[in-house]
């Protein structure tokens, strides 16, 4: 049985290139062009594996790998940004990153039949799921992986940072998260 990828890019130019790459090789391929959409694809059809850039208008890839680790932490995840370094990236949001204009088409096929070939162990499956990652001068904000609102958190105050919890303002569900100090390429 062919293997799903679904690829998530705002840029349909590389939707289409990479698409057509992955295809080459046998894969089923979907395409979505935000985290709204692919979440909606998701829901739908859960993918064998997730390709998705970091920064896309709407929802984006933080938010978006954040809720996939979520709720759907069996699915390998490769992160690809032009605008963002991945040393912090992966092994937290995603299983693999890769940086626009860095990589090879062989080695991102390379690191889909791997990431294919295995699936996620439960270890890797129980980290807790970052719900929003980029820091510095902006807010750092949450999306709930329930109701799928953003809201601010104040990541000094010692009741959340502690237990690295809090509760959606808008539907009460209890969030875990982690804060990571993503930066962006030079």
């Amino acid at each position: 049985m062919k293997k799903k990828i679904l690829l998530v890019d705002d840029e349909p130019t590389i939707r289409m290139v990479l698409g057509a790459v992955l295809e080459s090789k046998g894969y089923v391929v979907d395409t979505a062009e935000d985290g709204f959409a692919a979440l909606r694809k998701i829901r739908a059809c859960v993918p064998d594996l997730l390709i998705s850039d970091l920064r896309m208008p709407n929802m984006n890839g933080f938010e978006l790998l954040g809720i996939v680790r979520s709720e759907y932490p069996q699915t390998p995840i490769i992160a690809i940004s032009g605008e963002f370094v991945g040393e912090r990236v992966e092994g937290v949001l995603a299983d693999a990153f890769f940086q626009k204009g860095h990589y090879s088409p062989p080695d991102l096929l390379a690191k889909v039949g791997e990431l294919l070939a295995k699936p996620r162990s439960m270890t890797e499956q129980a980290q807790k799921a970052p719900v929003w990652a980029p820091t510095g001068n902006s807010p750092v904000m949450v999306t709930c992986t329930k109701c799928l609102r953003s809201f601010p958190i104040d990541p000094c105050d010692e009741s959340q940072s502690v237990q690295h919890e809090v509760r959606c303002i808008f539907c009460g569900a209890m969030l875990k998260y982690q804060l990571l100090a993503i930066t962006r390429s030079a």
